[in-house]
């Protein structure tokens, strides 16, 4: 049975709801032709009308309305137009992060606690299972090193992508002045569990991709003086140290190559996770969704994202446990971005 969301006649979004409701509220007068309807799986809003299955309730003669339909519904939210303000957003974002600040902190702390947990079980498991099955002389090499972040990361993002679907809903409810507390941070495995996953994994492999030539230039050129380094007499280090800048900078052009398409990558799929939680899109519908709202004002939305990349870095500086109050501050004006770009407006 196909699923459906719906503008509504006082311009509120309703569902998902199945096709029995829509002919329903159709028979009812609450819904016409003219009404907006976006269909499961689908990133644009169409009018009734251009759905062929409910052609037969259209064509029969409705009850008399029991709620008036607005003169003009709101415009596609996909092809609407936006302004991004990111001085409005931050501010906002702080004065919701401040005000919330038990749920909102609360939620990012448990997402954080259990991912770090779960990173430690993780790594000790693969670690293991690599000693015993994997011969020895590969185990060190660069492209085993590769190809272990494959089945690390899918086993993060079976914990990271539900987890901080959970974060983006408690922001977004909290928001948008709904009852949320800091316990709903679960609620990504009870709806949207498989999208999430799918939609975190996706959006890091791709990104991860970008940076694998760095990866192994620093593998094969940065790690084996590490290694030295650790083994050298503090006489020696001295003298190893020039080696390692050498060996470092000789990597930072690759470095620096790998991150334009790495960037490039996550400004266009920023809002994956929120549309997919809160919009109920399935995984490669919100990557093309964000990627495509996020080009109409794309350097708009590479500069919120640098924005909040330096107020985490300076979280970071700040002894590191800075982050721990400087990210919930980023979600939140994430969030409020997202509002800004993704919700329909208002305004007829």
């Amino acid at each position: 049975m196909a699923n459906y969301k719906i503008i509504g006649g006082d311009l509120k979004q309703y569902g998902p709801v199945t096709d029995e409701d829509v002919r329903k509220w159709v028979a009812e007068g609450r819904l016409n032709s003219q009404s907006l309807v976006q269909a499961e799986g689908d990133i644009e809003w169409k009018q009734l009308s251009t759905f062929p299955e409910f052609a037969d309730a259209l064509a029969a003669k409705p009850a008399i309305p029991t709620a008036p339909l607005p003169a003009e519904m709101p415009t596609n939210w996909s092809q609407h137009d936006y302004e991004l303000d990111i001085g409005g957003c931050l501010s906002r974002g702080w004065n919701l992060f401040k005000e919330n600040m038990g749920t909102l902190f609360g939620a990012f702390f448990i997402a954080i606690l259990l991912l770090m947990i779960a990173g430690f079980i993780i790594g000790a498991i693969f670690g293991t299972v690599s000693g015993v099955l994997v011969p020895k002389a590969f185990l060190t090499s660069p492209l085993w090193e590769q190809i272990l972040k494959v089945p690390v990361q899918v086993a993060t993002s079976l914990l990271g992508g539900p987890l901080f679907g959970g974060v983006f809903y408690i922001f977004i409810q909290r928001m948008r002045n709904r009852q949320a507390n800091a316990g709903d941070v679960f609620i990504g495995f009870q709806k949207m569990f498989l999208q999430l996953f799918l939609g975190n994994f996706c959006v890091a492999f791709l990104i991860g991709l970008c940076l694998i030539p760095f990866s192994l230039a620093e593998a094969a050129r940065v790690e084996p003086i590490l290694e030295q380094l650790r083994q050298a007499s503090p006489a020696d280090i001295q003298n190893v140290l020039p080696q390692l800048w050498s060996a470092f900078s000789g990597t930072l052009p690759i470095l620096f190559a790998c991150m334009i398409p790495a960037t490039y990558l996550t400004v266009n799929w920023q809002f994956t996770a929120p549309l997919i939680i809160d919009q109920q899109m399935k995984f490669w519908p919100a990557m093309k969704a964000s990627w495509k709202k996020v080009h109409q004002h794309w350097w708009h939305v590479f500069g919120f994202v640098v924005v909040i990349g330096l107020l985490n870095l300076a979280g970071v500086c700040a002894c590191c446990l800075g982050a721990l109050f400087t990210a919930p501050i980023s979600l939140a004006a994430t969030v409020y971005a997202y509002e800004t770009i993704f919700s329909p407006p208002q305004d007829g």
